[in-house]
Parts: structure tokens; sequence; C-alpha cells
């Protein structure tokens, strides 16, 4: 009895010492570190492999080494995984939880890299979701971090996948150039796998773009690419796009072989990937598992026993450990099995849901396809009253005249800003506004904002002040036309609220990281003030305050909504401070970029002079296709007062005939003609004359259709009713590069 009591006080002393030898190395930071390092590594593989599941076991066991080490670099990248693996087996909601976590976690250890890449993954997201507005702004954003952070394969791949969504949303030119740089960084990196997505991607554009044998030899070699590197997607991509090409190119015998090939191998990769991702595999590699570490366990306890060996016997202790734990992971996972069987139930009320969903996108379509129609229909009568009233007052009118002619003039214009404005309104809800950053001098812009509304000021006796911050640089890269629009609107409400007193615009910084500032925008007035109890819906569309207010100050209710939307998309915010009586201010901060270079750049921009280049008139012959009698006489006085000679046909087959039988500088096509469209029109000229001069004179909604005009081949737009001197200025830059053009033939 006494010598078994000593040799367990021999074991238990033994036992000790080993696990405080093993608790030493076990605690050595730098060891915790490369075992947390090692198995974020292994589960990149895995699902590289579409192992997805062992890579989840990993990615499980590396989160809870990280978070035991507290190592909040390494908990944001695990999560960041986390969610492109659960986006990859269809989970979006619990990828979109892994990656909220990861943002979290990055943006406090200021991890650019991998901060960049929890972004890129959430444009992936959003792609899925074919929320194309979010996975560009995510896209952006991934840009951005990689940039900073100087990582080119990222940004290539990043770039790549902001050209992708630009394909899906049709804006074919802007996906070429991003697409193109993708292929520059590739080439110069040696970045095999991007080079062969980007150069098919490059293909897809250019199969759109109707030029199929450049499609081709793109195509052909990122598919070589992708063979020899084994890049099974990219290669079954490349098939589909070579069919597509080929069948473009008309050979459907070759384009009918290549789709075969896709379809086999579509069918091949997504075998694996559903045998990857089923129930019964997690099930079955957890029971093979299992097995294995019995069978381990009885070995070793049979060793054990024959050689007294103390630390197998530890060891054969910790696999049954590890024996326990699996054999309750699989009773989770059953009691899993039963929980998913309970959530199928709750599926049903999920597909109602889902319909009402449906039914509210079908309600949202029809009411912006109704307003992109009647918006239409009401600009086309709008192009004959501004165009008649503006004719009419430049034609000398008797004094008597003159007021009922601005009148009509003012209404004409304020009916038109009314349509914009629901138009404007109308694209935000859609979500079809994109930021377009250019070089600016932001204290010009403001000037000239004011010196466009001072004579609105003059009116109402009301003095405009602005204060620019001094220490604040000038020069930055944003949205100008966004912001020009927010301080109009701002401003204006001031002009119009604000009789016999002052408004002041003060502009100064906030916050400042590197070459982002984030400044602040204040318009405040001291005119009649908002009450509290109206304050809380000032933002929503068509409030005014009250009815008495609307029908004394007019406007539309729809200039602070407009504002809000825009700072919105620009990733501000706005508030305001009012008193009845006293006035109000409105607070509104944004994130702007400032360049040195791209500063000087705007600076030599600006020291270009437009001149109106001299041109023989007598000898130019424009073609007017437009079918309203009205708009025609409107047109032809327009081109005379130019000194410009016109010809007038009323639809799209004439204006086809004459172009084939004559010789024209300048055809201004109207799109909505009875018989073939302008439209269709262009496209039938394009098949025989690519470089004649074409102008859509158009009253749809530009950003709407600027796809379809760029595939037809329209030279440039010009939108009705629209302002004269832009008419002009189109047309003899359009005149003035012909010119050129010749002059270079004939001396060549």
């Amino acid at each position: 009895m006494f010598l078994k009591k000593q040799f367990l006080f021999i074991v238990l002393i033994l036992v000790s010492l080993h696990t405080s030898s093993q608790n030493a190395i076990e605690n050595d930071p730098e060891i915790i570190q490369n075992n947390i390092d090692y198995r974020i590594a292994q589960s990149e593989k895995d699902i590289d492999n579409f192992n997805y599941f062992e890579a989840q076991k990993t990615l499980d066991e590396a989160l809870k080494l990280a978070q035991e080490a507290n190592s909040k670099k390494s908990i944001g990248l695990i999560y960041s995984i986390k969610g492109r693996l659960h986006l990859i087996i269809d989970e979006p909601e619990t990828a979109i939880n892994f990656l909220n976590k990861a943002v979290e976690m990055q943006r406090i250890t200021n991890d650019g890299k991998n901060l960049g890449r929890s972004y890129k993954t959430f444009g992936d997201l959003y792609m899925s979701k074919r929320n194309i507005p979010q996975a560009l702004e995510s896209y952006r954003a991934a840009k951005s971090k990689f940039q900073e952070e100087k990582l080119l394969p990222e940004l290539a791949e990043t770039l790549l996948a902001e050209g992708n969504a630009y394909i899906r949303s049709k804006h074919y030119n802007k996906a070429r150039s991003l697409v193109e740089e993708a292929i520059s960084i590739s080439r110069k990196e040696d970045l095999h796998a991007t080079l062969s997505s980007a150069l098919i991607s490059h293909a897809k554009i250019y199969n759109i773009l109707d030029e199929p044998e450049k499609a081709f030899n793109f195509a052909k070699e990122g598919h070589d690419i992708a063979i020899q590197n084994k890049f099974y997607d990219t290669k079954n991509n490349g098939f589909l796009v070579l069919s597509c090409i080929s069948e473009n190119k008309g050979d459907y015998k070759i384009a009918n072989t290549y789709l075969k090939s896709h379809i086999q191998l579509t069918d091949s990769i997504n075998t694996v990937k559903r045998s990857n991702l089923s129930p019964e595999i997690r099930k079955q590699f957890l029971m093979i598992k299992q097995n294995k570490d019995l069978e381990k366990s009885k070995a070793e306890l049979e060793k054990a026993n024959n050689k007294n060996d103390l630390s197998t016997l530890i060891s054969i202790l910790s696999v049954a450990l590890i024996t326990i734990l699996s054999l309750l992971t699989l009773s989770l996972y059953k009691n899993n099995n039963i929980r998913l069987k309970t959530n199928n139930m709750l599926h049903k009320k999920n597909n109602e849901l889902i319909i009402a969903k449906e039914k509210a996108e079908l309600a949202s379509r029809t009411k912006a396809n109704f307003l992109s129609t009647v918006t239409h229909e009401l600009r086309t009568p709008l192009y004959a009253v501004t165009g008649l009233s503006n004719m009419l007052l430049d034609e000398n009118p008797r004094p008597e005249q003159v007021q009922h002619l601005k009148s009509l003039k003012f209404s004409g214009d304020y009916l038109l800003t009314f349509i914009n404005d629901i138009l404007q309104i109308n694209k935000i809800e859609a979500n079809k506004v994109e930021v377009e950053a250019e070089p600016f001098n932001l204290k010009k812009k403001i000037n000239n904002i004011i010196l466009a509304l001072n004579n609105s000021a003059s009116d109402n006796n009301a003095v405009i002040h602005f204060e620019y911050d001094k220490d604040l640089p000038e020069n930055f890269i944003a949205d100008q036309l966004k912001i020009s629009q927010i301080l109009i609107n701002l401003v204006g409400n001031s002009i119009k609220f604000t009789k016999d007193g002052d408004i002041w615009i003060r502009v100064y910084k906030i916050n400042q990281k590197d070459d982002i500032y984030e400044l602040r925008f204040e318009v405040e007035d001291n005119g009649i003030g908002i009450s509290k109890e109206k304050q809380e819906n000032m933002f929503e569309s068509f409030s005014q305050g009250s009815i008495q207010i609307n029908r004394k100050y007019g406007g539309t209710g729809l200039g602070l909504s407009i504002v809000k939307g825009l700072i919105d998309i620009l990733k501000g915010k706005i508030y305001l401070q009012s008193s009845l009586g006293k006035g109000t201010t409105f607070f509104f901060e944004i994130p702007l970029e400032y360049n040195e270079a791209k500063e000087k750049e705007a600076r030599e921009t600006a020291k270009v002079v437009q001149v109106r280049p001299d041109i023989d008139l007598s000898s130019v012959k424009i073609l007017v296709v437009e079918d309203n009698k009205i708009n025609q006489m409107i047109t032809k006085k327009i081109l005379s007062k130019m000194g410009l000679y016109c010809e007038i046909v009323d639809n799209g087959e004439a204006a086809v005939d004459q172009i084939r039988a004559n010789t024209y500088d300048i055809v201004l096509m109207d799109i909505h003609m009875p018989g073939i469209s302008g439209i269709e029109a262009t496209k039938i000229i394009r098949s025989f004359d690519k470089e004649l001069t074409i102008f859509a004179l158009t009253a749809v909604t530009i950003e709407d259709k600027m796809q379809e005009f760029e595939e037809a081949g329209f030279t440039d737009i010009i939108p009705k009713p629209f302002k004269q001197e832009e008419f002009e200025k189109k047309l003899f830059n359009a005149l003035a590069d012909k010119d050129k053009n010749s002059s270079s033939s004939s001396s060549a």
C-alpha cells in the first residue's frame, strides 16, 4: 500500500514537471504567434483547394489561440478570412457579421493591408447580392488602402474586380480603363492569376464593343495562362468568353466547341464544390477522425502499460480528451441539424417576406419608369417654351411685352428646375448617383456660386459674406458638381427666407489624416428661422415647414432632400440649428482629398482659355432630324443666328436616306420619333459612315441612357431644353476639330 502511494506521488511530481515545461513552451509569445500564423496560412490553402470545413476548423483553432494571446491583428485577419469563407459557402449574412468584426478590429490596429482585404471581400459580397453601387464603394475603399500601403498584387486584383463591376453595370469605358490598369500591374509584377482573369475581362469588353478580333487575342492569351497554371475557374470563364467571341465572329462551330468545354468544366467544378460543402462530408470527416483517435488511443495505452512510459501516458490522456471533445462536437453537429430542420419551418415565412420585397422593388422600378416617361414628355414642350421666350426677348420686343416674356421664361425655368429635382431625388433613391472626383479650386468654386446668386440676394436686400480658413488649402480632388449643388441649394434657401439681412458662408478644417481633409461648411442666415417641431422633417421630400411658407416663398420643397442625399453619397453628414425669428445655420461635413501634384495640374488646366475658332461657316452643312414642328423652327432659328444653314427631315428613315445621298458636317438627331428612333437611325448610319459628327438632341435623362448613346455611336449629347451658350460651344468645337483634321490631311 505504501509503495503504491509513493508511486502515485512520484507520478504526480513528474506530471507537474512535464506540465510546467510544456506550459513554458506553450506560453512563449513567438511560438504562439507562429502557431496562429501557420493555421491562418493553412486555412487559406484549404479554401483554395475547396476544403471548406477543414479551413473552418483551422480558423476556429487559430481564433482561439489569437484571443487567448490577445493578438488583435491576427483576430482581425481571421475574421476577414472567415467572412470570405462564408461568402464562398453562400452564407452572406454570416459573412457580413465576420467582416464587420474584421473591419472594426483592423481599424483599431491600423492594419491597412488587411483592412483593404476586408473591403475587397465586402465588394465581392455586394456583387454576389447584385448591389453594384455598394460593391463599387467597397472596391474604391479597398483600392485606396492598397495604394496607401503600396500593395500592388492586391491593388491589381481590386482594380479588376472594380472593372468587372462596371462591366456588370454596362459602363464599358470605365471598365476598360480599370482592367487595362490591372493588366499593366499584373504584367510588371508577374501576377499570373490576376493577369489571366484581367485579359479575359478585357476580351469581354472588346467583344461587347464589337471588336471581336482584339477580343479573341486577349481571351486566348488569358486562357492559355489559365491552362498553364491550372487556374480552373478562370479557364472555365475563358471557354465561355471565347465561345461568345467566336459566335460574334460568325464561327458557330468553334463557338459550340468552346461552349461544350465550358459546360463540362462547370459541371466538374460544381461537383467538387458541392461535395466539399455537403453536411454528409462534414459528418463523415468527424466520424473518421474520431475512429482514428480511438484506435490511436488504444494502441498507445497498450504501449504505455507495457513500458510504463509516463510521457506516453500523458499524451494518451490528451488524445482521450480530444476524443471526448470530438464526440461532443459530433453531438453538437447533430443538434445543429435538428435546429436547421426547425429553421426550415421558418423558411416559408421568409418566402413571404421575399415576395413582399420583390413587390416593393417592382413598385420602385415602376415609379422610376413612370417618372422617366413623364419628365421626358414635360421636357419636350419646355424646349419650345424656353426656346421661344429666349428668341422673343432677343428680338427687341415692345416694352409692355418684356415683362410678360420674362414671366414666361421664369415659369419655364421653374418647371424645368422642378423636373430636374424630381429626377435627382429619384436617382438618389435608386442608388444611381456616382461620385465623379476631379481636381478643382474649392475657394474659387464657392466665389463663383456667390457671384451667381448675388442678384437673387440683392432682390431680397440680403448680403452674402464668405469666410474661408486662411490655413486651409484651396485645391482638392472631389465631386465638385455635387458640392456645388449642395451649396447652391443651401445658400439659395437662405436667400429665399432672408429679407433685409445677412448670409454667411464659412469653410474650415475639423480633421486631417494624410491627404484627406475633413471640412465643415456652414451656411448661416438671420432670416425667419424654423420652429423646433418642423426641424425634424426638414430633410424629407416636399417639406417646407408649412403650406403658408410654401405659398409665400415658393419652391418645390425638394432642395434639402436632395442636399441630404448628396451628402450621404459623399460620405458626409448634415445638421442644422435654428430659432424662429432669429435665423438658421446649416452645417455639413464631408471628406475631401488634397494632392499637390494634381493641384498644379488643375492650375495649368485653369490657364487654358477657350477661344471661338475662326471657321468659314458658309460651307458648313447641318442636318436637323426632328419630328416636332415647333422644335424644328426653334433649332433652325438658333442655327441661323449663329450664321449656319441647315436642312430638316422629320424621321429616322429620311435621315438615313439623306446622309447616304449627301455630305453633311454635323447631324442633330432627335431620339424619340415615329418610325425608327434616333438611336436606331444612328446605328444604321454608323454601318456606312464612322466619322460623321452626330449629336443626340434629347429630353431623356442622360445618365440613364448614356451607355445606350455610346453604343449607338453618337459623338456627343445635347440635352433639351439646352442652354444656347453650351449648344454653340459644342457645335463650334466639333467644327473646329473637323477643320483641324482636314488641314492635317491636306498637309500630309
